[in-house]
């Protein structure tokens, strides 16, 4: 199959996700959020890529697969998870809540290793991670695959398929208990969809994307969501429009206030 794609007290892994919803500007800002029952889900067509809609699974399920939706992941805190990973051709434990009041954390989900599209995403956030590293930022990479796959992918040739030497740890998740929290497990394959979470350094999930198994992820695309997020959280009466990069000109969000953005494009 094509790679066929795929926080202490603040996390909470027995309650992942708050009913509060929390600004990007300010975890303690709190406002209604929307919310399904836990008996929706989402059904995507695989081949068609449909649009994910909170709705009864389907009675027919060929050619498609089911994912159950919770409540939304951005503005709450992300679920903790503590699991074993492979960093620099070794075996370590990661936890995400050692990361809060510290980092921001770039976490993406990826199918399987020793597939296609996987190793380019993968190495393409592991040639990118001095960047990220100079915005305070941690990247974490997560499969259902074991430590040993990780270790014998790490230890092949980027020629070959393989990955080489990374700059970030590949987390485990052989329970798949991490891709469920997250809501990327396609539960009837066992693998989780490219979903991909920007956490802020109180562990609050700011942004997410969620690609089908065939659609690669930008590494540019994460870089600028990144420095607009952090660009609000220090300027918390600023937003930032379409397409802003840093040293573009950001807003007002005020009726009267933001003329002058609207003025000047």
């Amino acid at each position: 199959m094509a790679c066929s794609s795929a926080s202490a007290a603040l996390l909470s892994s027995t309650n992942p996700r708050s009913s509060s919803y929390i600004s990007p500007k300010s975890s303690s800002n709190l406002s209604q959020t929307l919310s399904f029952s836990n008996s929706s889900s989402i059904n995507f067509r695989s081949k068609s890529l449909r649009s994910a809609l909170p709705v009864r699974a389907s009675t027919s399920r060929r050619n498609g697969f089911v994912v159950k939706a919770g409540l939304p992941l951005v503005g709450n805190v992300a679920p903790d998870f503590e699991a074993e990973a492979v960093f620099d051709q070794e075996f370590i434990k990661v936890k995400l809540s050692d990361y809060i009041g510290k980092k921001y954390v770039i976490l993406f989900f990826y199918p399987l290793d020793f597939t296609f599209v996987c190793p380019t995403e993968i190495t393409a956030f592991s040639d990118r991670h001095a960047e990220f590293e100079k915005l305070n930022t941690e990247i974490l990479g997560v499969s259902v695959d074991s430590v040993f796959s990780h270790l014998a992918w790490v230890q092949t040739d980027r020629k070959s398929g393989g990955l080489g030497d990374l700059n970030y740890p590949l987390v485990s998740d052989v329970t798949k208990s991490i891709s469920k929290a997250f809501n990327v497990l396609i539960e009837d394959q066992g693998i989780a969809l490219r979903g991909l979470f920007i956490i802020d350094k109180e562990g609050v999930i700011q942004h997410s994307t969620i690609n089908n198994l065939a659609i690669g992820r930008s590494v540019d695309e994460t870089m600028r969501t990144l420095q607009a997020l952090q660009f609000v959280q220090e300027n918390p009466d600023e937003v930032c429009p379409a397409g802003w990069k840093p040293g573009e000109k950001s807003m007002k969000p005020d009726p009267k206030l933001s003329k002058e953005y609207f003025a000047a494009v």
